[in-house]
C-alpha cells in the first residue's frame, strides 16, 4: 500500500490521524508508504506522527525526514510486517528545491527476500526527470523481485519517471488517486518486477475522507529466489 497522508488532515481541515490508522489496518497490508507525514506546528509534547504511524502500524520501520525543524519534522516512513535490511536513504534533491529522499531496503518476506524503495518526487518537471534517472538506478538491484512505490508526482502516463523505469521496472498500477474526490491523476503508483509480480491493484474510495489522495493497493506476487542467498544491495549507484 502507498499513500500521501496530507499531514493526517482531510477535507474538512481536521488533523485526525486516527482516520489514517484505522483505513491502513483495514486493509491490513504487509508494506506500506506513507507520504507527507508531518510533525511540525503540533505544540511541545504533542505525540510524533513518525512515532504514531510505526507503533500502530509496525513493527518494521524507516524514516525519510527530508524538513527537520524546530517545531518537528516532515517526510515520509516505510512500514513493514516483516523484518528490512541494508535500509539506505537515497538524497534526491535538487537544487532551491523542496528536499526529497528515497528509502532502499531489502525486506525479509517468507516468500523470500525482495527489493523495495519507497519514494516522494519532486513537483517541476525537470526535477522529477533528474529524480527519475536516480531511481533507475536504485531499482536495477540483483533481487529477481523490486518494488518501488510511493506519490512520484508525474502527472502524465508516460511521463520521465515510466519512461526511466520502463527497462527495470516494467509493471505498473494504473489507478488515478488525485484529487481524492475525484480521481482524474495517478501521482501514486507502485512499480515492479517481474511484470506477472503484479497481481492487482486497486484503490480506496474512504480514503477521501482522511487525505486529498486515495489509498493504492497493490497485490504482489515474491518469487523465490534460484539460491539460498540473499541478493545483496548493490554498492556503487
Amino acid at each position: 500500500m502507498t499513500w500521501n497522508i496530507h499531514a493526517g488532515i482531510g477535507p474538512d481541515g481536521r488533523y485526525d490521524l486516527d482516520r489514517v490508522i484505522a483505513l491502513v489496518q483495514r486493509h491490513r497490508p504487509d508494506i506500506v508508504a506513507l507520504q507527507e507525514v508531518d510533525s511540525r506546528g503540533r505544540g511541545a509534547g504533542a505525540e510524533s506522527p513518525f512515532a504514531r504511524l510505526a507503533a500502530a502500524l509496525g513493527p518494521h520501520t524507516a524514516a525519510a525526514r527530508t524538513i527537520v525543524a524546530p517545531d518537528g519534522h516532515y517526510g515520509h516512513l516505510l512500514i513493514s510486517r516483516w523484518p528490512l535490511s541494508a535500509v539506505r536513504l537515497h538524497d534526491l534533491s535538487q537544487s532551491r528545491r523542496e528536499p526529497r529522499c528515497a528509502i532502499e531496503a531489502m525486506v525479509s518476506a517468507p516468500g523470500g527476500p525482495f527489493h523495495l524503495a519507497a519514494v516522494h518526487l519532486g513537483l517541476a518537471f525537470a526535477e522529477r526527470r533528474r529524480q527519475a534517472a536516480m531511481l533507475a538506478r536504485i531499482a536495477d538491484s540483483a533481487a529477481p523481485t523490486s518494488v518501488m512505490l510511493g506519490d512520484f508526482n508525474d502527472w502524465t502516463w508516460n511521463g520521465a519517471v515510466r519512461r526511466s523505469l520502463a527497462e527495470t521496472l516494467p509493471a505498473r498500477t494504473p489507478q488515478r488517486t488525485y484529487p481524492a474526490r475525484w480521481p482524474v491523476l495517478t501521482l501514486d503508483r507502485v512499480y515492479c518486477r517481474p511484470r506477472h509480480a503484479l497481481v492487482g491493484s486497486r484503490v480506496d474510495a474512504e480514503g477521501r475522507h482522511a487525505s486529498d489522495h486515495l489509498p493504492l493497493i497493490a497485490e504482489i506476487r515474491v518469487d523465490p529466489l534460484p539460491l539460498a542467498s540473499e541478493p545483496a544491495i548493490r554498492a556503487s549507484r
